[in-house]
């Protein structure tokens, strides 16, 4: 494919792994080593198309700050496939843990499936449920598919609840749909819900209201939004690559990249 239909297709893709469409648009991005004006159109076009993929935010300033940008590709890559997040995750559960989450957040799936001993419900989101399910039980994972109507049910059985970020700020994160209302319900019921915050997905703050912004559909009824915001008031503990933090030290925590403020505009 060439790397300008590349990078149209990573625009238009919708509900794709966070992973895969960094390793495409930087592969296409490429393409613009030498063509700076290039290069900050096809990532303002991008971030334009996909705003609640945090990893992109941070893979555009990385590539529009570098002096190099196709040895910054090769190295901001290779950061990104070793990200510590799952394993830090993984390595967090105790053996025995039941853990709760909604959808299919793909970091949270693949810590716990890699994490022996413990067990999952799963809140089904759009029809998800049951493939999570079969993907932890390949892993021999026991897990459940649970109807959205019994949450409350749901909450009360896990021990923890995990939630992932798909982008986040200095006081609140982008969460799939059924996240919040998970979140809300562990606060009532008394359960520890952890957020789960991947590699590039913490962001500088002016990032960060430029995705609520463009996220926002003031023309949608809420119930058919893409996504959530959560406030870190719902969460107990910041999982990141380097460790697990209480809400209260998130101010202490530096974002994953600097600022590039011509990212800002929006490319239509």
């Amino acid at each position: 494919m060439h790397p300008i239909e590349q990078l149209r297709y990573v625009a238009r893709a919708s509900g794709a792994d966070a992973r895969l469409l960094v390793e495409e648009a930087a592969s296409a991005l490429q393409i613009f080593g030498r063509d700076p004006a290039g290069m900050l159109t096809g990532c303002r076009r991008l971030l334009t198309r996909q705003p609640a993929v945090g990893p992109l935010w941070w893979m555009c300033t990385r590539l529009l700050l570098s002096g190099d940008s196709r040895a910054e590709s090769r190295l901001l890559l290779d950061e990104f496939r070793a990200d510590r997040t799952s394993r830090c995750l993984s390595e967090s559960l105790s053996d025995d843990a039941v853990v709760g989450f909604a959808g299919w957040p793909d970091v949270i799936v693949d810590s716990v499936g890699r994490r022996g001993g413990c067990s999952a419900l799963v809140v089904d989101v759009d029809g998800l449920g049951p493939a999570v399910v079969r993907r932890l039980e390949r892993a021999e994972i026991e897990a459940e598919s649970v109807d959205g109507a019994k949450m409350a049910g749901l909450v009360a059985e896990v021990d923890l609840v995990l939630l992932e970020a798909a982008a986040a700020g200095p006081a609140a994160a982008l969460v799939d749909v059924g996240s919040l209302a998970l979140a809300a319900t562990a606060r009532a019921v008394g359960k520890p819900t952890w957020l789960v915050v991947p590699l590039g997905c913490y962001l500088p703050e002016l990032y960060w209201q430029a995705i609520v912004e463009r996220t926002a559909k003031p023309a949608l009824p809420a119930f058919l939004a893409a996504n959530e915001v959560i406030g870190f008031g719902l969460v107990d503990q910041i999982l990141r690559p380097t460790g697990s933090y209480a809400t209260g030290q998130t101010a202490s925590l530096a974002a994953d990249c600097a600022m590039a403020p011509e990212l800002l505009v929006e490319v239509r």
